[in-house]
């Protein structure tokens, strides 16, 4: 599988020499590994040129079907070290950064206290990308809105409420509660979340639309945009709970709220680690008040 993994990194890092240090080989023995799978293949999968690499026509066709024979060797070998009976695992997570810096920290610290050989692979996205990614293979599981996914199991943890979020000198920084079309009023600042958005769909459900000035796929950023007045927005509590920045946080009327839920595939295939993980993560939150 050495040769599928090369491929799969040189395309993912965009090029043979990354490939090479992240996965400890030479440049020339990732690039004879590739030249080996195109062999195999009786294909040219990858042009090469000064500003990089590029897939072919035929290497688009075949690269979903070459990153799942690889997965499907990992789950492989990873049941074959369930089987012999070894206590250890990787746990891959699709995650989200309110999750990640929230809840996932806390989480693995106390897993580890009983599994202290677990390894943690962790993949930061939005909620499209951890859905493809957890259908894919690439993960064992991951967190999302239950709404932004489809042929996967999920299962609800915890409501979050969004809040306005404003900087300190906003002409609504002292209201008690900000309506929706008084946050169509200003230049507004997106959470890019992929498909589904929380706050677009309760927009579009008021017949609303905001005036989006920015699109950001990191939360940080859009705090720290919005403490030197560039917009306002609309963001989770979960990632609001820790803020470092000078910015002023409102509820909404009417209000916002999105279900943080876990979601895999098939559970019965999943390394047993991860399997372990996953419940181990559903009994913390049954128990929460």
């Amino acid at each position: 599988m050495n040769s599928y993994y090369a491929f799969i990194k040189a395309i993912e890092t965009g090029s043979f020499t990354k490939a090479a240090e992240e996965l400890g080989y030479t440049q020339s023995a990732i690039s004879q590994m590739v030249h080996s799978l195109e062999q195999e293949l009786s294909t040219t999968l990858i042009l090469r040129s000064r500003t990089g690499i590029t897939l072919t026509p035929d290497g688009e066709e075949f690269f979903p079907y070459i990153k799942n024979v690889y997965n499907s060797h990992r789950k492989l070998a990873e049941k074959h070290q369930e089987m012999v009976g070894l206590h250890r695992g990787l746990i891959r997570i699709g995650t989200f950064s309110s999750v990640s810096c929230h809840w996932l920290p806390v989480l693995m610290k106390d897993f580890k206290k009983k599994y202290p050989a677990v390894q943690f692979e962790l993949h930061q996205g939005e909620y499209t990308d951890i859905s493809n990614w957890i259908k894919e293979g690439s993960v064992d599981f991951g967190f999302v809105n239950p709404n932004s996914v489809s042929n996967l199991t999920t299962i609800a943890l915890e409501e979050d409420d969004l809040l306005a979020v404003l900087s300190a000198n906003h002409p609504l920084a002292t209201a008690e509660k900000v309506t929706l079309k008084e946050l169509t009023e200003g230049p507004y600042i997106l959470l890019d979340e992929g498909e589904i958005n929380e706050p677009l769909t309760i927009f579009k459900q008021n017949n609303l639309e905001p005036n989006i000035q920015y699109r950001v796929h990191d939360d940080y950023t859009i705090m720290s945009m919005i403490e030197q007045g560039l917009g306002i927005s609309i963001l989770p509590k979960l990632v609001l709970s820790r803020c470092p920045y000078n910015i002023v946080m409102k509820e909404i009327s009417p209000s916002v709220i999105r279900t943080i839920s876990l979601a895999y595939q098939d559970k019965k295939v999943l390394p047993i680690a991860s399997k372990y993980f996953i419940d181990f993560i559903i009994e913390r939150y049954e128990k929460k008040p």
